[in-house]
């Protein structure tokens, strides 16, 4: 099946017919192709029993047409003890290009008991990347997050949500593998569900854009805006991001990156996941269901009230892309469509 259009929340499937599963996923563009990455769901009828099965990795030249690359990021079905294990909660896979030694450096979280970043490298996008070391960047638990590069300078930091508690923007070494000492801490919101997450980064206009989501899981929620002159802040929050939204659940979704299209850099485009296709209620106001859901000397969702709302069969999980509109004073906004096309916005 050939696309010449994008509708987002409708199945979306590969040249050979199936499924992607690149979730949670960035897009890389490189040697004049777009190369999108994910967490591999194949397996994960049930994430409680499967979580991942490796990195997949897809390639396109228009955006609609994705050609299956396969897994670049092995799972470990027979070491309990690895972090690829399909068991162990790796999300989020972030990928970012080395130009002076030639070398694509991958983060990947680890939802441990203290959550931690899992390096791997490899010389080619197509893989395999080798899992190198473990970073628990100044001690903290690290939960979703993004890898930023300045086009400017080179320089890049990694954002990422102190468990339960703030945001953290970190510089990176010089060769991406690591991260130095120096950071800075944003958004002190006490506890979930009001703790930022899923931080999605762009720049427009020599000022930095910040996407996040609250805390409840993979349980949408409304996607609020934040503008920065510096990566390192001050980050002046702007309010809620889908316009429309009468359910305040991003559309049902969740943003993990945005995307500056490489030959249109006028366009944008929202990069989601529709985790949950099942969620039972149709929930009107998830923010007030979650708030009750946490007990405040507890950070931890209520498990049984979860599986009752959700089978999270994760492999069916869809995705929501939307281009990124700016009202006249600049500030980014999302808008539903149930389908659009790249032409129409460059």
């Amino acid at each position: 099946m050939l696309y010449n259009s994008i509708h987002p929340g409708k199945v979306w499937l590969d040249t050979k017919g199936e499924r992607i599963q690149a979730h949670g996923g960035s897009i890389l563009y490189h040697d004049n192709r777009f190369y999108w990455y994910g967490e591999n769901k194949e397996k994960s009828q049930s994430e409680y029993e499967i979580w991942h099965w490796g990195v997949r990795l897809y390639s396109s030249t228009d955006l609609y047409n994705w050609e299956d690359e396969g897994i670049i990021c092995f799972p470990e079905p027979d070491n309990p003890d690895s972090p690829m294990h399909p068991t162990s909660k790796m999300d989020r896979p972030h990928i970012i290009y080395n130009e002076k030694n030639k070398r694509f450096v991958m983060w990947m979280k680890i939802m441990a008991e203290l959550p931690y970043i899992m390096v791997a490298l490899s010389d080619s996008i197509h893989g395999p990347f080798v899992l190198s070391h473990k970073i628990q960047p100044q001690g903290f638990g690290v939960g979703d997050f993004d890898l930023v590069k300045d086009p400017e300078t080179g320089k890049a930091v990694i954002i990422f949500e102190r468990v339960h508690s703030s945001l953290i923007v970190m510089d990176l070494n010089d060769d991406y593998t690591n991260v130095t000492d120096h950071y800075t801490e944003h958004m002190v919101k006490g506890r979930p569900p009001y703790v930022r997450e899923a931080p999605a980064v762009f720049r427009k206009d020599n000022k930095w854009y910040l996407f996040t989501s609250g805390t409840t899981a993979k349980f949408p929620n409304p996607t609020e805006t934040a503008v920065a002159d510096s990566l390192h802040g001050p980050w002046t929050e702007l309010g809620i991001t889908h316009v429309n939204d009468t359910k305040k659940t991003s559309f049902d979704s969740q943003i993990s990156a945005v995307l500056q299209h490489p030959k249109h850099p006028s366009l944008y485009i929202a990069i989601a996941d529709r985790w949950l296709i099942d969620l039972k209620p149709d929930l009107p106001d998830m923010i007030k269901v979650f708030d009750s859901w946490f007990d405040p000397k507890k950070e931890d969702l209520i498990s049984k009230d979860i599986r009752l709302l959700t089978a999270k069969n994760t492999a069916m999980a869809d995705y929501v892309w939307l281009p990124v509109l700016f009202r006249e004073d600049g500030t980014p906004e999302l808008r539903w469509m149930d389908e659009w096309k790249i032409e129409d916005f460059i």
